[in-house]
Protein backbone atom coordinates (compact mmCIF):
# COMPACT_ATOMS: atom_id res chain seq x y z
CA UNK A 1 0.00 0.00 0.00
CA UNK A 2 1.18 3.58 -0.81
CA UNK A 3 0.43 6.35 0.90
CA UNK A 4 1.24 9.87 -0.74
CA UNK A 5 0.81 13.21 0.85
CA UNK A 6 -1.18 15.50 -0.34
CA UNK A 7 1.50 17.21 -2.44
CA UNK A 8 1.40 13.88 -4.17
CA UNK A 9 5.25 12.28 -3.05
CA UNK A 10 5.19 9.18 -1.61
CA UNK A 11 5.46 8.81 2.40
CA UNK A 12 8.13 6.36 2.78
CA UNK A 13 7.64 6.18 6.97
CA UNK A 14 4.09 5.98 6.76
CA UNK A 15 4.34 1.76 6.63
CA UNK A 16 6.27 1.95 9.92
CA UNK A 17 3.91 4.22 11.63
CA UNK A 18 0.61 1.79 10.45
CA UNK A 19 2.92 -0.61 12.20
CA UNK A 20 3.41 0.84 15.15
CA UNK A 21 -0.04 1.95 15.90
CA UNK A 22 -0.56 -1.53 15.20
CA UNK A 23 1.95 -3.06 17.52
CA UNK A 24 0.65 -0.47 20.53
CA UNK A 25 -2.76 -1.18 19.62
CA UNK A 26 -2.28 -4.86 20.21
CA UNK A 27 -0.46 -4.00 23.61
CA UNK A 28 -2.84 -2.00 25.20
CA UNK A 29 -5.63 -4.68 23.99
CA UNK A 30 -3.94 -7.57 25.30
CA UNK A 31 -3.59 -5.44 28.37
CA UNK A 32 -7.05 -4.86 28.56
CA UNK A 33 -8.03 -8.20 28.09
CA UNK A 34 -5.78 -9.32 30.75
CA UNK A 35 -7.04 -7.03 33.61
CA UNK A 36 -10.42 -7.45 32.65
CA UNK A 37 -10.48 -11.00 32.66
CA UNK A 38 -9.70 -11.17 36.37
CA UNK A 39 -12.05 -11.04 39.02
CA UNK A 40 -11.11 -10.57 42.73
CA UNK A 41 -7.82 -12.56 43.74
CA UNK A 42 -8.95 -14.42 47.32
CA UNK A 43 -6.39 -16.20 49.26
CA UNK A 44 -6.64 -20.20 50.20
CA UNK A 45 -6.77 -20.09 53.38
CA UNK A 46 -7.90 -22.64 56.06
CA UNK A 47 -10.32 -21.43 58.48
CA UNK A 48 -10.19 -23.64 61.58
CA UNK A 49 -13.48 -24.76 62.10
CA UNK A 50 -14.34 -25.60 66.47
CA UNK A 51 -13.91 -29.22 66.87
CA UNK A 52 -16.60 -31.37 68.49
CA UNK A 53 -16.10 -31.60 72.63
CA UNK A 54 -17.06 -35.05 72.66
CA UNK A 55 -16.83 -37.58 69.32
CA UNK A 56 -19.84 -39.64 69.31
CA UNK A 57 -19.41 -42.88 71.20
CA UNK A 58 -21.86 -45.00 69.41
CA UNK A 59 -21.79 -45.08 65.39
CA UNK A 60 -24.52 -44.05 62.93
CA UNK A 61 -25.83 -47.63 61.39
CA UNK A 62 -28.54 -45.63 59.94
CA UNK A 63 -26.73 -43.29 58.20
CA UNK A 64 -23.82 -45.35 57.54
CA UNK A 65 -23.07 -46.13 53.27
CA UNK A 66 -23.25 -49.42 52.21
CA UNK A 67 -19.53 -51.33 51.10
CA UNK A 68 -18.99 -52.39 48.11
CA UNK A 69 -17.55 -55.58 48.06
CA UNK A 70 -16.10 -59.01 45.87
CA UNK A 71 -19.45 -60.98 44.86
CA UNK A 72 -20.32 -63.20 47.70
CA UNK A 73 -19.27 -61.61 50.32
CA UNK A 74 -21.57 -59.55 52.28
CA UNK A 75 -21.75 -55.83 53.55
CA UNK A 76 -21.13 -54.40 56.96
CA UNK A 77 -24.37 -53.69 57.55
CA UNK A 78 -26.12 -57.02 56.62
CA UNK A 79 -23.29 -58.49 58.51
CA UNK A 80 -24.60 -56.58 61.65
CA UNK A 81 -27.75 -57.42 61.27
CA UNK A 82 -26.96 -60.95 60.80
CA UNK A 83 -24.82 -61.47 63.71
CA UNK A 84 -27.86 -59.45 65.62
CA UNK A 85 -30.82 -61.35 64.01
CA UNK A 86 -30.75 -64.88 64.00
CA UNK A 87 -31.95 -68.34 66.08
CA UNK A 88 -31.43 -69.00 69.81
CA UNK A 89 -30.98 -72.40 71.01
CA UNK A 90 -30.67 -73.09 74.81
CA UNK A 91 -28.36 -75.70 77.18
CA UNK A 92 -28.97 -76.93 80.23
CA UNK A 93 -28.32 -80.10 82.68
CA UNK A 94 -25.68 -81.70 80.69
CA UNK A 95 -23.80 -79.19 81.20
CA UNK A 96 -24.79 -77.54 84.38
CA UNK A 97 -21.84 -77.03 86.57
CA UNK A 98 -19.29 -77.38 84.24
CA UNK A 99 -16.49 -74.78 83.76
CA UNK A 100 -17.33 -72.01 80.77
CA UNK A 101 -14.65 -70.65 78.25
CA UNK A 102 -14.89 -67.32 80.82
CA UNK A 103 -13.49 -69.61 84.01
CA UNK A 104 -16.80 -69.57 85.75
CA UNK A 105 -19.28 -72.70 86.46
CA UNK A 106 -22.41 -72.67 84.17
CA UNK A 107 -25.48 -72.44 86.37
CA UNK A 108 -28.64 -73.60 84.53
CA UNK A 109 -30.74 -71.69 86.50
CA UNK A 110 -28.96 -68.18 86.12
CA UNK A 111 -29.21 -65.50 83.03
CA UNK A 112 -26.72 -66.23 81.17
CA UNK A 113 -25.65 -67.06 77.57
CA UNK A 114 -22.35 -68.35 75.46
CA UNK A 115 -21.53 -66.16 72.36
CA UNK A 116 -18.84 -66.65 69.58
CA UNK A 117 -17.53 -63.21 69.73
CA UNK A 118 -18.98 -60.71 72.51
CA UNK A 119 -16.46 -60.53 75.47
CA UNK A 120 -17.89 -61.99 78.22
CA UNK A 121 -19.50 -60.35 80.98
CA UNK A 122 -21.29 -58.33 78.27
CA UNK A 123 -24.76 -57.67 78.79
CA UNK A 124 -27.00 -58.60 75.89
CA UNK A 125 -31.10 -57.94 75.57
CA UNK A 126 -32.73 -61.18 73.90
CA UNK A 127 -35.87 -61.00 72.01
CA UNK A 128 -38.25 -63.80 70.92
CA UNK A 129 -39.81 -62.90 67.85
CA UNK A 130 -42.42 -65.26 68.09
CA UNK A 131 -43.97 -63.72 71.47
CA UNK A 132 -42.34 -60.64 72.14
CA UNK A 133 -40.75 -61.58 75.56
CA UNK A 134 -37.13 -60.38 76.44
CA UNK A 135 -34.45 -61.14 78.61
CA UNK A 136 -31.05 -59.48 79.63
CA UNK A 137 -28.51 -62.04 79.69
CA UNK A 138 -24.63 -62.28 81.15
CA UNK A 139 -21.98 -63.27 78.20
CA UNK A 140 -20.27 -65.77 80.52
CA UNK A 141 -19.35 -68.65 77.85
CA UNK A 142 -17.81 -68.67 74.28
CA UNK A 143 -18.18 -71.73 71.59
CA UNK A 144 -18.90 -72.91 68.18
CA UNK A 145 -22.60 -72.56 67.65
CA UNK A 146 -24.60 -75.04 65.08
CA UNK A 147 -25.40 -73.08 61.74
CA UNK A 148 -27.95 -70.06 61.76
CA UNK A 149 -27.47 -69.61 65.43
CA UNK A 150 -26.17 -66.83 66.84
CA UNK A 151 -26.88 -67.54 70.99
CA UNK A 152 -27.23 -70.30 73.10
CA UNK A 153 -29.44 -69.52 76.28
CA UNK A 154 -29.09 -70.97 79.59
CA UNK A 155 -32.20 -73.10 80.85
CA UNK A 156 -33.67 -69.98 82.87
CA UNK A 157 -33.23 -67.68 80.31
CA UNK A 158 -34.97 -69.93 77.14
CA UNK A 159 -38.09 -70.79 80.29
CA UNK A 160 -38.16 -67.03 80.53
CA UNK A 161 -39.12 -66.60 76.74
CA UNK A 162 -41.22 -69.52 76.44
CA UNK A 163 -38.36 -71.71 73.74
CA UNK A 164 -37.52 -74.70 76.11
CA UNK A 165 -40.35 -76.92 74.24
CA UNK A 166 -39.59 -76.04 70.65
CA UNK A 167 -35.46 -75.74 71.81
CA UNK A 168 -34.99 -72.85 68.91
CA UNK A 169 -36.73 -69.66 68.35
CA UNK A 170 -36.06 -66.56 66.13
CA UNK A 171 -34.47 -63.78 68.12
CA UNK A 172 -33.00 -60.42 68.06
CA UNK A 173 -30.14 -59.28 70.03
CA UNK A 174 -29.76 -56.03 71.81
CA UNK A 175 -26.10 -55.41 73.12
CA UNK A 176 -26.99 -53.19 76.21
CA UNK A 177 -23.20 -52.96 77.40
CA UNK A 178 -19.67 -54.75 76.42
CA UNK A 179 -17.75 -56.70 79.28
CA UNK A 180 -14.25 -55.83 79.93
CA UNK A 181 -12.63 -59.06 78.21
Amino acid sequence: MVIRRRSGAVCLNAPLRIWLIAGVSSAILALALLFVGTGPVQANVLVPQPAASVPPSVPDFARAKPVSLTPGRMSIAAQRKALLRGLASWYGEAFDGRATASGERFDMHAMTACHPTLPFGSLVRVVNLRNGRSVIVRITDRGELAEGRIIDLSYAAAEKLAMTNSGLAPVVLDVLSRGPR
